[in-house]
């Protein structure tokens, strides 16, 4: 298996469909199509695959709820038992969305939830380089070696980020446009020059932003907004 293609289980709980039990029940059920095929628990994906969540609904847009949501720190994507997850947080939608992506717990901010498995690999895989925008507060003054070398890209464990639009705020505060999602990534570009993150809030994700959306707030995305959002992903 080479570094660009996971299993297909993996590559789902990464995403944030959920735990490793929940991932193999969709594919188990059906529900998991790679390049229109049924998936099995056995198969690999990579960067150039399709992925899809058909989960029998018709494939058109009415079918289908998008919600942005500003995600409290302390609440987990994935969560351990015990934990509090962002389904215990959504209330009557709890039952019906899934997020799309993670958010780790010590993070806030933008989360978007919806029951169209269509987008998912559309807005995740990286070869799309669809924008992701943070606001990231760091322990220390900001030199031009760190806001150069997350500009550039920066090697993290077996992988180099790609190139990152970065503006700096204030001596020790930035914001940066990511096109991929590592797990941890922003933390561990930072960690990689000594830095630690103190606070870190996605406010962006393409043209959908939390728009005064306070703390543990949840709208609706609908007309203009949302017919601008499914054209970027080209559906």
């Amino acid at each position: 298996m080479t570094p660009d293609n996971k299993r297909i289980n993996s590559y789902l709980r990464d995403l944030g469909y959920g735990t490793r039990r929940s991932v193999e029940a969709l594919i188990e059920k059906g529900f998991v199509y790679i390049n229109g095929k049924k998936a099995t628990l056995g198969d690999k994906v990579g960067t150039k695959d399709k992925v899809e969540i058909k989960t029998g609904k018709k494939d058109v847009t009415e079918d289908y709820i998008y919600l942005a949501y500003n995600k409290p720190k302390g609440v987990s994507t994935l969560p351990d038992v015990g934990q509090k997850s962002i389904k215990d947080m959504i209330g009557k939608y709890s039952d019906t969305v899934f997020p799309i992506g993670r958010l780790d717990k010590d993070s806030s901010g933008l989360i978007i939830l919806t029951n169209d498995g269509r987008i998912t690999d559309k807005l995740l895989n990286p070869k799309f380089e669809h924008e992701k925008e943070y606001h990231v507060r760091v322990n220390k003054k900001i030199n031009n070696t760190l806001l150069k070398s997350l500009k550039e890209g920066v090697r993290v464990g077996e992988f180099r980020t790609k190139p990152a639009k970065v503006r700096k705020i204030n001596e020790n505060t930035f914001d940066i446009i990511l096109t991929e999602g590592q797990n941890r990534q922003i933390r561990r570009m930072c960690a990689a020059f000594g830095y630690d993150v103190k606070s870190l809030e996605r406010f962006r994700i393409e043209n959908i932003s939390l728009s005064g959306l306070r703390s543990n707030q949840i709208r609706i995305i609908r007309d203009r907004e949302l017919k601008n959002f499914l054209k970027v992903l080209g559906l």
